[in-house]
């Protein structure tokens, strides 16, 4: 099954806002709400890489700025976001995956401070204190527990999901890492002039090869057939 990277990261972004208002935004958790779609979009980040990153992050914030239950100006979280999917795009090692969990897990503390902070410096920058009020030092401490809690049963689903649905072969930013740019540029070269001068050089060879084959097997029956003259000369 082949899904393409703006499909899947569409369907994995909505299901995602869809939990976190309808689900985790009524627990009533001291501080900040645990915050599903920057975990979502910091997985897609992490496999699709800084432009993909950049991407969904403003799609996702801009999702979540529409959302009814938002009250602050609209394209303030897709801002957020789509620096902070850029950001955790630029940490995808060249290899495409990373080694062990603990890169993941930094890019996700990182991720919930950094969003908070970039959230109160937009809103203050608007007139909104609203983050201000409510305590800066409790939404930083509650945003980041609550997502690292989180991230383990989120972040790797997703990264798998992403990876296993990714059918965008041509990416220079997909698993392969560097080899995926060299793919995407082979590709696309693939209309000028390397396959026809290459095609010439296959077929001369093919052909000396044939001729080569067809000498060799002339020269057996050749061989053959003096040997069998020799022998009924010997009878």
């Amino acid at each position: 099954m082949r899904v393409s990277r703006t499909l899947l990261a569409t369907v994995l972004v909505v299901a995602a806002l869809v939990l976190q208002v309808c689900v985790l935004a009524r627990f009533g958790l001291p501080g900040a709400v645990p915050d599903l779609l920057l975990l979502t979009v910091l997985a897609l980040a992490l496999v699709y890489g800084h432009v993909g990153g950049c991407l969904v992050g403003f799609f996702a914030g801009l999702l979540a700025d529409l959302a009814p239950p938002a009250d602050h100006a609209v394209g303030r979280y897709a801002l957020v976001l789509c620096v902070v999917g850029y950001a955790a795009g630029l940490t995808k090692p060249e290899t495409g995956q990373h080694r062990s969990a603990t890169g993941p897990m930094f890019v996700v503390a990182a991720g919930a401070v950094c969003s908070t902070l970039l959230y109160a410096l937009v809103g203050t920058l608007v007139g909104d204190t609203a983050v201000q009020d409510a305590g800066l030092g409790k939404l930083l401490f509650t945003a980041t527990l609550y997502d690292l809690l989180l991230a383990p049963f989120t972040v790797p689903l997703v990264m798998a999901v992403a990876r296993r649905l990714e059918s965008d072969p041509l990416a220079g930013d997909g698993g392969s890492g560097a080899g995926g740019a060299d793919v995407s540029v082979r590709w696309l070269g693939g209309a000028g002039t390397g396959l026809r001068t290459r095609a010439p050089r296959r077929s001369r060879y093919g052909r000396s090869a044939r001729l080569s084959q067809r000498s060799s097997l002339l020269s057996r029956t050749a061989r053959n057939k003096a040997g069998r003259i020799k022998g009924v000369k010997r009878l």
